[in-house]
């Protein structure tokens, strides 16, 4: 018998909560936990008639570790997967801790007001000795190894896609392909059209403060930062076609870093149209994606919060989207003294994602990762006491388990490079 309890009911939670109820042989008891409770019962009462797994729902405040700690204790799952934002990763680990249960995550944590003076203390001294001016690392959640190890559980950061796939696609290469990885890019591209003149794939506020933010790429053992959107290149993306993509800093070039040995350079690619980019920058001069409040009419409101609030939910545009994505990483190095290079990717279908489980891509290839790396840490197979990237991990279990629940992958010979 095996108890999970889903700590969000977004877009990507949707996902993962129905590959959840797909896979009823692992996950006998989900408990689905929201702020907002009715649409934690509206997707159960979407589910529950098809599955054999038992779904129960309830109210909980993901920013109040008691709220969360209280909710584990009274319903004793196994394991706590989070899927709501960023801003929660430490109060839900910190519930784990206090409560005795596993934890899976699918993004790093970040936090909401970056204005704050602990965090932006800590900040600007990280700033000054790594060389990256991101809002987001990894050196919060990995500062609690000690507490993990200790307590006997295990902490399963970045089961998503990109970090998540792309990292257990590195694993993967390294473990079957190569005897030295020296370069490895990682290129995100949606092919998808949604018919919005302006919408975020993902919750808005996410994305929009990752993709304005200065880009960086990781070469012989240092950060190397770039001003936003300032390198460009061009790439033919099979099943897609042509795009152009952008250097963007993400968090798993910080984790492949320090996992893959011998690595000299790790760089992030995501496309972009000019539609989106324009609207963007126009949002940017006006002070839309500002992440500290102002005062308005005598309240306090965070412009990024507020426009938020105005665009797409990303988990209405699944009816509307059409086209597909491909996510992969592109390796070189060496193998029996020779050099070589491989490309390892999925292709991921809109509409297909949509006929399955309601959803668009970018989700779909989200939230299956979540599920899978909360089975793996459910089954045992992926458990040690401590904080660890998935890529720590053996990636064969992983990886059999995207061509079984979804997101089948790709092996290409002697790719084309990026330059």
């Amino acid at each position: 018998m095996s108890k999970l309890m889903i700590v969000g009911c977004g877009g990507v939670a949707s996902v993962a909560i129905h590959k959840c109820c797909q896979n009823s042989e692992v996950f006998d008891e989900i408990l689905i936990a929201s702020r907002t409770k009715s649409k934690c019962d509206a997707l159960k009462e979407k589910l529950a008639p098809n599955t054999k797994t038992k779904i129960s729902t309830a109210c909980v405040n993901a920013d109040d570790m008691r709220d969360v700690a209280s909710l584990i204790k009274a319903w004793e799952p196994d394991a706590v997967l989070n899927v709501a934002l960023p801003y929660q990763d430490l109060t839900v680990m910190d519930a784990c801790l206090e409560a005795g249960v596993h934890y899976i995550d699918t993004a790093n944590y970040e936090p909401e007001d970056t204005e704050d003076p602990r965090w932006r203390e800590i900040y600007e001294e990280r700033c000054k000795r790594l060389g990256f001016t991101a809002y987001f690392d990894y050196s919060w959640q990995w500062d609690y190894q000690d507490k993990f190890k200790k307590a006997g559980l295990t902490a399963l950061l970045g089961s998503g896609f990109d970090p998540g796939v792309t990292s257990v696609y590195a694993a993967y290469a390294q473990k079957h392909y190569f005897d030295e990885i020296h370069t490895i890019d990682i290129l995100d591209c949606n092919g998808g059209d949604h018919g919005y003149p302006f919408a975020t794939n993902f919750n808005p506020e996410v994305n929009l403060r990752e993709v304005s933010a200065p880009g960086s790429y990781w070469e012989d053992g240092r950060w190397v930062e770039i001003p936003a959107m300032s390198i460009k290149r061009e790439y033919d993306f099979p099943q897609v076609g042509m795009k152009d993509m952008y250097l963007l800093h993400h968090e798993e070039i910080e984790s492949l870093a320090k996992n893959i040995p011998g690595v000299k350079r790790i760089r992030f690619f995501m496309t972009f149209g000019q539609s989106y980019l324009t609207h963007m920058k126009c949002l940017e001069n006006v002070g839309m994606l500002r992440t500290d409040p102002v005062d308005f009419n005598g309240q306090k409101i965070v412009p990024i919060q507020f426009l938020k609030e105005l665009l797409p939910d990303p988990a209405s545009l699944g009816p509307r989207t059409v086209g597909k994505t491909n996510i992969g990483c592109i390796f070189t190095g060496v193998k029996d003294g020779k050099e070589k290079t491989l490309y390892i990717y999925n292709v991921c279908d809109h509409q297909e994602c949509y006929k399955e489980v309601g959803s668009q891509a970018v989700s779909y290839t989200t939230g299956v990762p979540a599920m899978i790396g909360s089975m793996l840490v459910l089954q045992g197979l992926w458990r040690k006491p401590g904080v660890y990237n998935v890529e720590e991990f053996d990636p064969d279990p992983y990886m059999d388990a995207l061509n079984k629940w979804g997101l089948p992958w790709v092996v290409c010979a002697n790719p084309k490079l990026v330059d």
